[in-house]
């Protein structure tokens, strides 16, 4: 009995092992793959996720996002961090170091973006946790690896201490048997088991490099590593539809910072990042799915990325509509040492002119301009006082104040009654594309039903805007991106736009700033003179 007990002791200790051994395993393979898919991905930065943070060590997080120097030693930190801890636990080498460190980074990790509800988790795009989220999780998981002893599970670690113990101990030799004899004493039964079973122990300890290999092996097929394509065999062109990516350019790739312009006292930098991706509204023609992917993709996160890629690349500037979201987002944004600027886009209403003027300056906007819409209905019910009133409460607050239209005529009435606006924002873009206006489709841009163009006869916006004085916004200059951006930026500096806006995603920040330049530095036969 006392032999039968010892050996289903000893057995249920070793499927404990094993099992431990497997959570030890799993949780590298999640460390490793983490830190490989961060170092080979040229765009990754820990600065969204620190931007992101609302709780303890908020401060310390955020100085360093807004320092690139810093941000770089931690996210070289981080990656390694991850590579290094991965391959420890899966190797089962220096195991317990491993643990240490690794919740040690969860710690960090939590206390960024801790899991309270649906407030604070929720920035970083992981979805909704209540206190528990996989980081807390693999945290006490590591604690629970650590208390065992060093070696005393499957590993290198395990291997080197057999070595090690063996080494010290006088080889013994053991009388040859046909017949296996459990001794009575439970004492006894370790170094005869360890005896019968070194062969397997080593087989066992060893069988974690394969096991890294598998790791190594399912990597680089899920990347393409070492594919024809990645290795350029034959030249064959494998790209079709279904595979083409899109450029992801970095901070690396920008070859300078967005230029600048002038508005009264206010820089601006001369591409300005356009407000419809982050508020969620896209010109989607018949796609009807699309506005709904935009605000999916968008997240806080998300949108605290964009803003700081566009600040990193030199835009200074970002034109938003003035609501709840908007405030929320751009005040988090603020809290966290992010400095770009808000041109607020206004509503007012005929019976409220200041409340919702107010409202934007109130929340930091350091300029404002009627939207559109509003200045284009504001002349259809020939009411331009209103527009005069909006813009003139701007101004009294001591900021630029001005107004937007999609019809040239809310301009020319406005020039024309003597409304002294600090600038317009009007829609310019040419219509060689493929889903512009058709014939038939003469409505004005307001009442367009299709949702395919945005300026109805680009020339006389062209040819009136020569003749004003004012810095000029031009606006869906892309036509809500039917345009390639070089073709656009060029289409609108060279027929007289002071400053373009533009809706981004992240990963086009850097590209359009890099055109905006090779735009701006080339030969542009200007028709009017820069006045910002």
């Amino acid at each position: 009995m006392t032999s039968n007990a010892s050996t289903e002791s000893l057995l249920s200790a070793t499927a404990l092992k094993a099992v431990v051994f497997l959570l030890r395993a799993l949780i590298g393979w999640h460390f490793l793959y983490e830190g490989i898919v961060k170092l080979v991905n040229p765009n990754w930065s820990s600065a969204p996720y620190l931007l992101s943070s609302q709780w303890l060590l908020s401060d310390l997080f955020h100085w360093v996002a807004g320092s690139p120097a810093v941000l770089g030693v931690v996210d070289f930190l981080n990656i390694w961090g991850l590579i290094l801890i991965g391959s420890a636990l899966i190797l089962g080498l220096f195991s317990r170091t491993a643990c240490l460190l690794g919740s040690l980074l969860l710690v960090l990790y939590y206390v960024a973006n801790p899991p309270f509800g649906s407030g604070l988790a929720s920035n970083t795009g992981e979805g909704h946790y209540l206190f528990v989220n996989k980081n807390l999780i693999e945290m006490a998981a590591l604690w629970l690896i650590a208390l065992f002893p060093a070696g005393s599970l499957w590993g290198l670690d395990r291997l080197i201490s057999s070595w090690r113990t063996a080494s010290r101990t006088p080889a013994t030799v053991q009388p040859a048997s046909s017949k296996v004899e459990f001794p009575e004493d439970e004492n006894q039964i370790q170094p005869l088991i360890t005896g019968l079973f070194s062969r397997r122990e080593l087989i066992k300890n060893l069988s974690v490099i394969p096991l890294f290999g598998g790791f190594v092996f399912s990597v680089a097929r899920k990347h393409g590593w070492g594919s024809h394509e990645e290795m350029n065999l034959a030249g064959v062109d494998t790209v079709s539809a279904a595979t083409v990516t899109v450029s992801r350019s970095t901070l690396n790739d920008l070859r300078a910072p967005a230029p600048k312009g002038r508005i009264g006292n206010l820089e601006m930098s001369r591409i300005v990042c356009g407000g419809n991706l982050i508020s969620g509204f896209a010109h989607a023609r018949d796609l009807i799915y699309v506005s709904h992917l935009l605000k999916s993709y968008f997240h806080d996160a998300k949108v605290m990325e964009t803003l700081w890629l566009c600040e990193q690349s030199g835009i200074n500037t970002a034109v938003l509509r003035t609501d709840a979201d908007t405030i929320r987002i751009l005040s988090n944004y603020w809290k966290r040492g992010g400095k770009i600027q808000w041109l607020a886009q206004v509503y007012p209403k005929v019976d409220d002119i200041s409340g919702p003027i107010q409202m934007a300056l109130d929340n930091g906007a350091m300029g404002a301009f009627v939207q559109g819409n509003i200045a284009d209905g504001f002349l259809r019910a020939k009411r331009l006082d209103l527009l005069e009133e909006s813009i003139g409460y701007i101004q009294d607050r001591g900021v630029p104040g001005g107004t937007a239209a999609h019809n040239i005529e809310v301009i020319k009435a406005a020039e024309e009654s003597g409304i002294e606006a600090d600038f317009y924002m009007k829609t310019l873009h040419h219509d060689s594309y493929w889903s512009s206006r058709r014939e038939g489709q003469d409505a004005e841009v307001i009442d367009n039903a299709e949702d395919n163009y945005w300026d109805l006869v680009p020339s006389l916006t062209i040819d009136y805007m020569k003749t004003v004085e004012k810095p000029w916004i031009a606006y869906k200059i892309l036509a809500a991106g039917a345009i390639p951006p070089k073709e656009g930026f060029q289409y609108a500096f060279e027929n007289g736009a002071d400053f373009a806006c533009v809706g981004m995603f992240d990963f086009q920040v850097v590209d359009n700033v890099n055109t905006i330049n090779e735009v701006l530095n080339g030969t542009l036969p200007r028709n009017r003179s820069w006045l910002a």
